[in-house]
């Protein structure tokens, strides 16, 4: 692969991975809209805001885990660009500025419609949050994925933060039913945080990076995958109590897929093997997005 070009930076930034922010853009939307308050400009500016910071993010971790030693040439999972090679490190700093530009552009445009039309100004503090969350994820003095809180941040800011912004961004508002649809988007994303560090277990003990799998042992990757996906699914069949009877229903066959990936992921428990159970993830979690929106909008 020639150095810096640009399908060295489409490994870069992680393609099957960007997904995870489409789906949280589209809930949040469909929400707004079965609600008789969407609103595209904002919609657009989010979405925009989303990608740039998930790519952010992406190259931000390339960089630190290669610093760190967590990525090497022969580590287990997809090929990272800056470990292979195929991308320089004076090209990563500048893609990780450019990128962090382009989020920052897109986020005021996201405020100018939210703040001008509701004067919620404690957005710009959830905006640049969500900034700060793509480097201290795996920069800065104290790296949230080295020290176990990486599940936690990303149901956080691939679930709660992402959708409810959105959502108010268009509506000025914040319901019950939004804060379900959010958590179990962000429930359905850690799955792939989760098969990741599963399968980068014996790697991440050695570069001392403490996910949760190191931390817990194995079974916690196991079962931890398992909770993950159909807690996401009970959580949308709560939503039958609001009378959203699709919503609720629809993702179910998600669940299948899940638990498919789920028994491939206990049998083959460790090695490059793995990769298949996180390319199923990532289709899984698109398929989900998909049905909860396409319910969301059916009511």
């Amino acid at each position: 692969m020639k150095t810096d070009s640009p399908r060295a930076w489409l490994l870069a930034v992680r393609p099957y991975s960007l997904g995870n922010s489409v789906i949280l853009i589209l809930a949040a939307s469909a929400m707004a809209l079965s609600d008789g308050a969407f609103r595209w400009l904002p919609a657009v500016s989010c979405l925009l805001f989303a990608l740039t910071m998930q790519c952010t993010a992406n190259l931000v971790n390339d960089l630190c885990d290669f610093r760190n030693g967590a990525d090497r040439p022969d580590r287990l999972g997809p090929d990272r660009a800056l470990a292979k090679g195929y991308i320089t490190l004076p090209a990563v700093k500048a893609g990780i500025a450019a990128f962090t530009l382009a989020g920052c552009g897109a986020l005021a445009w996201a405020l100018a419609h939210g703040t001008l039309r509701y004067g919620g100004w404690e957005l710009v503090g959830t905006g640049l949050a969500c900034i700060l969350f793509a480097y201290l994820y795996t920069a800065g003095p104290w790296p949230l994925a080295y020290h176990g809180m990486g599940d936690i941040a990303v149901i956080l800011f691939f679930g709660l933060i992402p959708v409810g912004f959105t959502y108010y961004l268009q509506t000025g508002g914040w319901t019950t039913e939004v804060t379900t649809v959010a958590l179990a988007c962000g429930l359905v994303i850690d799955t792939m945080l989760m098969i990741n560090n599963f399968r980068d277990r014996e790697e991440d003990a050695r570069c001392g990076k403490r996910t949760l799998v190191v931390a817990l042992g194995a079974a916690f990757g196991h079962w931890g995958y398992f909770a993950l996906g159909t807690g996401a699914a009970a959580l949308c069949l709560t939503l039958l109590a609001d009378g959203r009877t699709w919503a609720a229903l629809l993702p179910l066959p998600y669940l299948a897929l899940h638990l498919r990936t789920w028994r491939r992921m206990v049998r083959t428990d460790r090695g490059e093997a793995l990769n298949v159970c996180l390319a199923e993830t990532a289709r899984n979690i698109l398929i989900f997005g998909i049905l909860l929106t396409a319910g969301i909008l059916l009511g």
